[in-house]
């Protein structure tokens, strides 16, 4: 039964001409699918709209060739086919009794018509304004002409819109392109009546709105994405002039840092006092996001007056059915968002969405996974999980959802594995949400026993006499310095200097003295290692072979506040070097262009440039000449290939699902949707 604290959530919404259910709204976010994935974005939409979402909306949609963001596959309404294919989105959300909607995009300067060829149209002849990205080629200054092209070319999305079926069609004014470029006074030097009073420069995104609820003409809702920030007052001024114009604001606030905020840096709500002031000065509905996962809060932010209804994106990946979940009164079922970014991450590398906490985002068309159900299993057979780390803990949780008998054995008194380990590192505490979620449904499972305390012999599993062994027992950082920059690791290291990552992940003393953390990871661990060892008093020196630390965190939203962070604790950055070598009191570097070496003094060495599986166990397993009753033997997750704790989190919802099976990989991994040919 809903708790009543949370009644305010279900209440309907007057959006325009149509009415959402609920308080819950999926913004526009990206999933790496767009036009090249119909298939897949449709039923992905889908699954959030039977998770009791009240308005579910697709990604930045191009209204023309010139907003073209290859090889980023955004969704597009540029043709009778791009109809058919959001229309399937809208089908699989409306089967659902949710609303619709769609973000449409005018690029401006931030891109440059990779495949198009097309000049990209902004305010200024510049090069590509998306720092994030390093292409050839530069705008075109937009003209009169351009304009009056621009707004026909909008117009004419919104009617291929409405033709699709969507309820609510956006105006999309923020996160820097084009409609941005005419808000802010450093870009915009136009001296016609599209520049220069913020009059001026609020006309055209005016213009588009009033045309697009003409276009529409009440068949659907007018939506506009703004940016509102209370350390730029001109930003309310120019809400002020359109307040009541659209049917719907979409808030957000300059800094993408804190609206995509990692979790490291910004917590739930970071954008609340800004949204707050701009909704006293409209009386239309407002959505904002904030990474909200607590069911209290959202009510809570909505008594208040601050938003009307809660937008998510995130939360909205990591549990599709969290509006169903605090309606039923489970909010402890709530599969909650830990703010790693592996979402937005796996957008930018040009595939799929995926996540941590939700194996199942990205794979509902493609493999049929539901993030709710599983089917049980044809044949119930009995199996050993060792391992409760990420990957054990999942799979045991889907195998005992499928009926099958799970022991679960861990070798610690804690389960979690490595996530309990890096939980508890500064800024991580969110992740043991990995853990604690699992543990908790596992606990409500009859089918699942935890055998925590329990390492486990070749000779203690053929005891047990189970049909199945999983094994999950993780990985371990090497001292070796093999990894992505060296192919043969360090030249005769002292091991009297070196120091493992696993030493100081297990809580043990660090060595006295200055240590030098050489990072070829290029993740989140090296970083946050180095701030632990600050925080136990030790001076650091990060060494990397990158351009700058944290590089893979430049998908997650996090290299700026990384280095940020490091510079304030006093670490001291050296990048482009490789460590070759330790000797007593000091470290050799190679720069990794010249070859040229030099010596850094330090008391130790701290590598983390690979692990190693840990197989101890399935070697042992596999060398048997008669496994009695058991019928495979398998590594998942970190034993079998290590890598970021959202894979070990699909290992083991792979291996719950596939257990018993003769699966060809080609045939049920390798599924893609074909353009059609002629």
């Amino acid at each position: 039964m809903r708790d009543p604290r949370h009644d305010i959530l279900f209440e309907p919404v007057q959006i325009g001409p149509v009415t959402a259910k609920n308080r819950f709204y999926q913004v526009p976010h990206c999933t790496g699918m767009g036009w090249r994935r119909p298939n897949a974005l449709a039923a992905m939409r889908g699954i959030k709209a039977e998770g009791g979402w009240g308005v579910v909306n697709t990604e930045y949609c191009s209204v023309h060739p010139t907003s073209d963001n290859e090889p980023f596959p955004n969704a597009a309404l540029w043709d009778a086919d791009d109809v058919r294919s959001n229309a399937a989105m809208v089908d699989a959300v409306h089967a659902h009794g949710a609303l619709a909607g769609v973000e449409l995009w005018l690029a401006g300067g931030m891109v440059t018509n990779l495949s198009t060829r097309l000049p990209a149209m902004g305010l200024r002849n510049r090069p590509q304004t998306d720092y994030g990205e390093v292409t050839q080629g530069q705008t075109r200054k937009i003209d009169l002409a351009d304009i009056r092209d621009l707004r026909r070319w909008h117009r004419d999305a919104a009617l291929r819109a409405v033709e699709a079926g969507f309820d609510i069609v956006y105006v999309y004014a923020t996160h820097g392109y084009l409609l941005s470029e005419f808000l802010n006074p450093e870009v915009n030097t136009r001296s016609d009546h599209y520049g220069g009073c913020l009059e001026n420069r609020v006309r055209l995104i005016r213009e588009l709105i009033e045309e697009t609820r003409e276009a529409v003409a009440g068949r659907a809702a007018v939506a506009t994405r703004f940016t509102v920030d209370l350390k730029d007052p001109e930003t309310y001024d120019a809400f002020g002039l359109l307040a009541d114009l659209p049917d719907l604001w979409d808030l957000t606030v300059h800094d993408y840092g804190v609206e995509m905020g990692h979790s490291r840096f910004v917590k739930e709500g970071a954008l609340i006092p800004d949204v707050a002031r701009a909704k006293e000065m409209t009386s239309r509905p407002v959505v904002a996001v904030g990474r909200y996962t607590s069911p209290d809060t959202m009510a809570q932010v909505i008594r208040s007056g601050s938003q009307d209804m809660i937008g998510a994106a995130r939360p909205s990946i990591a549990d599709p059915f969290l509006p169903a979940k605090i309606d039923a009164g489970r909010s402890e079922d709530i599969r909650e968002c830990i703010g790693c970014n592996i979402c937005y991450a796996h957008d930018s590398l040009h595939v799929p969405i995926r996540c941590t906490q939700n194996p199942t985002m990205g794979e509902e068309w493609r493999l049929g996974w539901h993030p709710e159900r599983v089917a049980p299993a044809a044949k119930p057979s009995s199996v050993l999980v060792v391992g409760a780390g990420p990957a054990g803990l999942e799979a045991a949780r889907v195998l005992g959802e499928r009926d099958h008998k799970v022991l679960l054995a861990e070798a610690s008194r804690v389960l979690g594995g490595r996530v309990t380990r890096e939980a508890q590192l500064p800024g991580l505490s969110e992740w043991a949400r990995v853990r604690d979620w699992r543990v908790g449904q596992i606990a409500k499972l009859s089918t699942i026993e935890v055998f925590p305390e329990s390492r486990m012999t070749a000779t203690d599993v053929l005891d047990l006499g189970v049909d199945h062994v999983l094994v999950a027992t993780g990985s371990l950082w090497t001292t070796d310095g093999i990894g992505r920059y060296s192919e043969t690791g360090f030249d005769d290291a002292d091991p009297a200097m070196l120091v493992s990552a696993e030493a100081i992940l297990n809580g043990a003393t660090a060595p006295d003295g200055h240590i030098v953390l050489f990072d070829d990871d290029h993740y989140y661990l090296g970083p946050v290692l180095a701030l632990e060892l600050v925080r136990r008093g030790r001076p650091v020196t990060l060494v990397t072979p990158q351009g700058r630390p944290c590089a893979f965190g430049g998908y997650t939203q996090e290299q700026a506040g990384t280095i940020k962070q490091l510079m304030e604790a006093g670490v001291t950055i050296v990048t482009n070097q490789s460590v070759e070598t330790a000797s007593a009191g000091e470290v050799r570097l190679g720069c990794v262009f010249t070859g040229r070496q030099t010596r850094l003094r330090c008391d130790a060495l701290l590598p983390l440039t690979r692990r190693l599986p840990i197989t101890e166990l399935y070697d042992a397993l596999c060398a048997l000449p008669n496994l009695g009753s058991i019928q495979s033997v398998a590594r998942i997750g970190d034993a079998e290939a290590p890598s970021i704790i959202a894979a070990a989190v699909h290992a083991g919802y792979r291996a719950g699902m596939d257990l018993g099976e003769t699966v060809d990989l080609a045939a049920r991994y390798g599924r893609r949707e074909h353009p059609k040919l002629g």
